[in-house]
């Protein structure tokens, strides 16, 4: 199996996409978000990284990797940016490359979820 990352904004609907990616079968689940996000809630087990939006995206990053390393044991992960903005989905990218794992872009569609 692989882990589940996914960026936690405050967009219309967003939380209810990646709830519904969350039931997949994940061996690790970590949302991104800000303060807001923390409220998000679900009956699987997951990791909540915290990070303050206002940041640098340098200080978002740093945050990220820290919250990552020596958590996946894999190589690659699934990676879902369906919510949040540019600056985030940048700082959470660089974050997945630079803690050395490999990534597949994921959403969910009509008929399932879909690997970009």
């Amino acid at each position: 199996m692989t882990s589940f990352i996914a960026f936690l904004g405050t967009g219309k609907g967003t939380w209810g996409h990646v709830s519904r990616l969350m039931n997949e079968k994940w061996d690790n689940i970590f949302l991104v978000g800000n303060n807001f996000a923390r409220k998000f809630t679900h009956e699987k087990k997951f990791e909540f990284i915290e990070i303050d939006e206002k940041s640098s995206v340098d200080v978002i990053k740093t945050i990220i990797v820290g919250s990552l390393k020596g958590k996946i044991n894999d190589t690659e992960v699934a990676l879902n940016i369906v919510s949040g903005d540019g600056r985030e989905h940048s700082a959470l990218i660089s974050s997945v490359m630079e803690a050395g794992y490999g990534f597949r872009l994921i959403l969910l569609t009509k008929d399932g979820m879909k690997t970009l």
